[in-house]
């Protein structure tokens, strides 16, 4: 091979010569060009990630679930007027809050059914909420409500707080004198120290927190970081985050407090409201469109059996009782109402118990009837969710503390099981096992099919084997060899 030729082989194709002012400007087109392809990159990713989250945020909207059904009742506070001592007006309120709690309600309204006219001198002041329909806050009112509505409030509201917050929310007052000896609720959200539930009721301490963040007591041994800064005293509802391996910090988040029952199908308590009127219980409901099933409660309605089971849907259920007098006086009281007849007031106007055998019923009794009795008649629209916690709520044979059967044993008990088993003791060996024999009857059985002859043998076969010692002077011997008598206990 010829030089010439291994040069043209190992040789690169010329190019033609460019000038570096065009080499540039190449350069600079080819940088544009990568800054375009990249400025499209991330204006596609952040359009599919807005998509995401428009698509996330509408199957959350899809998921999250409605609130399930309410039933609402309405009481007359002047009940407990009726009541001969301080002890029983704390009781009937007490078991007002028991019937609420077993067949699951969720707002109780304590109404004035006297009026303004005849009972200004039983009105106190108490503070309320002037908080509209939507949930806005507002600046706290002082208005006046009758003595005993305002004390069956408060106790009604005592009994639904959690054992450990009622120090933070109700200070003494006359109002409680008697509730400790009222029986306790024991509501699925009055949980103790070791359960485990995913949501609890706690309180906002006043503990330095970083921002954004507070310390809430809900019923553990440390207080739990919750994700909002609030005001201390302020009553949260609280959902608790699996521990982190990483932080010792036992965290949770806020939620609304119709969520555990939404979510759950748990009980969550109820709601305490106040009226001072029987229009009030209409006018201002809590939920948006108000009550959409109201029931009046009375002897002159009609019969509750003539209503067929699952007969009256409802989404927001309103039973409303009377007092001593009936819903009639409390319709007579009322000056804004104008109907003469309380039946035109309610979509039901029913007897729920319509051979009763006294005269009267008593409010508090006829709370347990009516709701027993429509249990059956009534058919919710959003039924609650059904899941077994039944691992992770206290039981009602829990105390609070798991204790062994042991400590539940006396001391004396135990001290006696000891003492007879004990390791150094040796037991004598027996010659022989002795048959036990029954003593013999004072007095023979004159229906006994054994004969008198038969016993009279059995007692002379037992003197022969022991020796028969008299009772008193056992009992002399006994005495003389142990002077002292505590070794009888």
């Amino acid at each position: 091979m010829s030089v010439t030729a291994a040069n043209n082989r190992y040789s690169k194709p010329t190019e033609p010569h460019k000038s570096w002012k065009k080499i540039n400007e190449e350069r600079k087109a080819l940088k544009r060009q990568r800054k375009q392809d990249k400025a499209l990159k991330d204006l596609k990713r952040a359009q599919e990630l807005a998509a995401t989250l428009v698509n996330e945020a509408a199957n959350e909207k899809e998921a999250v679930k409605t609130n399930p059904s309410t039933i609402s009742i309405a009481v007359p506070g002047s009940i407990l007027e009726n009541a001969q001592s301080a002890e029983l007006r704390a009781y009937v309120a007490g078991q007002i809050a028991r019937a609420a709690c077993i067949f699951r309600v969720n707002e109780v309204i304590v109404f004035d059914d006297v009026g303004v006219a005849t009972a200004r001198e039983t009105k106190r002041s108490y503070e309320q909420d002037d908080a509209d329909n939507n949930g806005n806050e507002a600046a706290k009112g002082t208005s006046t409500v009758r003595s005993s509505s305002l004390q069956l409030a408060r106790i009604l509201q005592y009994l639904e707080c959690p054992q450990y917050l009622r120090k933070y929310f109700f200070p003494l007052h006359k109002d409680l004198k008697y509730s400790g000896l009222l029986n306790p609720l024991d509501t699925p959200h009055h949980l103790r120290q070791q359960s485990k539930f995913r949501y609890r009721e706690g309180v906002v301490c006043d503990k330095q927190a970083k921002d954004g963040h507070s310390y809430a007591n809900v019923g553990l041994l440390n207080d739990v970081l919750i994700d909002k800064a609030l005001e201390p005293g302020v009553r949260v509802t609280v959902k608790m985050e699996p521990p982190s391996e990483t932080s010792r910090k036992q965290r949770g988040t806020l939620v609304s407090p119709d969520e555990p029952r939404r979510e759950t199908g748990v009980y969550w308590g109820y709601q305490v409201r106040i009226a001072h009127s029987l229009s009030e219980i209409f006018t201002k409901s809590p939920y948006a469109g108000g009550y959409d099933v109201t029931m009046g409660t009375s002897d002159r309605g009609t019969s509750v059996q003539n209503v067929p089971n699952q007969s009256v849907g409802y989404n927001h259920a309103l039973i409303v009782f009377g007092g001593l007098q009936g819903l009639e006086e409390a319709l007579a009281n009322d000056e804004k109402l104008t109907v003469d007849d309380p039946q035109l007031l309610f979509d039901h106007y029913i007897n729920v118990l319509p051979k009763q055998g006294s005269r009267t019923i008593r409010t508090e009794e006829a709370l347990l009837i009516a709701l027993a009795a429509l249990q059956e008649k009534l058919l919710p629209h959003q039924a609650d969710v059904e899941c077994d916690l039944s691992d992770l709520l206290p039981r009602s044979e829990d105390t609070g503390v798991p204790m062994a059967r042991d400590v539940l044993v006396s001391k004396k008990k135990k001290k006696r099981n000891e003492v007879n088993t004990e390791p150094n003791e040796v037991q004598p060996a027996k010659a022989a096992k002795l048959n036990p024999t029954p003593a013999a009857p004072m007095h023979p059985n004159p229906f006994n099919d054994r004969r008198r002859s038969d016993v009279e043998s059995e007692s002379t076969s037992m003197e022969a084997d022991f020796e028969v010692v008299p009772a008193v002077t056992g009992r002399a011997a006994v005495i003389e060899q142990n002077d002292h008598l505590s070794r009888f206990d």
